[in-house]
């Protein structure tokens, strides 16, 4: 499958969204000292190391290669095992958090719910999610969905 990096509409909209969602999320630089893009580091934070989550997040929309058209690709997940709240806080439980969204491993969304519309252009994209604690960090081990493959025409 060819995969192409994502040319999004409107890319400096979802960089402002990001970025404002991380500022009203608390943002700040994330106090793991893995970096997002090796799941497979060990994960601590100043605060000591990460709680596991018996969480399982599943994307249910779009579905594995699916054919879509449209400037947005509209994204639908469960979530089983915990509960999202919409308050960032240092005092993190296993079973509450946020959701992050990455496509082509890029992250584009931190929102408090398990439906969301994000911008597209024609090309082929992966998508997966992943739940983290209500610090934004993530937990030990990472709580990813499946990869999702789609393609906008």
């Amino acid at each position: 499958m060819n995969r192409r990096s994502p040319r999004f509409a409107g890319l400096s909209s979802v960089l402002l969204l990001v970025a404002l969602g991380s500022v009203a999320c608390g943002g700040g630089a994330s106090p793991t000292t893995a970096p997002a893009t090796s799941p497979g580091a060990s994960i601590v934070s100043s605060f000591g190391p990460r709680p596991s989550s018996p969480a399982v997040v599943t994307i249910v929309e779009p579905t594995n290669g699916a054919q879509l058209s449209g400037p947005t690709v509209h994204v639908v997940l469960t979530l089983t095992g915990a509960t999202i709240v919409p308050a960032t806080t240092t005092s993190i439980s296993p079973t509450t958090g946020h959701i992050h969204l990455y496509v082509d491993n890029n992250l584009v969304s931190m929102n408090y719910g398990l439906t969301q519309d994000i911008p597209v252009s024609p090309g082929t994209y992966v998508l997966k999610a992943e739940f983290v604690a209500a610090d934004h960090a993530p937990f030990n081990p990472r709580v990813y969905s499946a990869e999702v493959f789609f393609t906008v025409k």
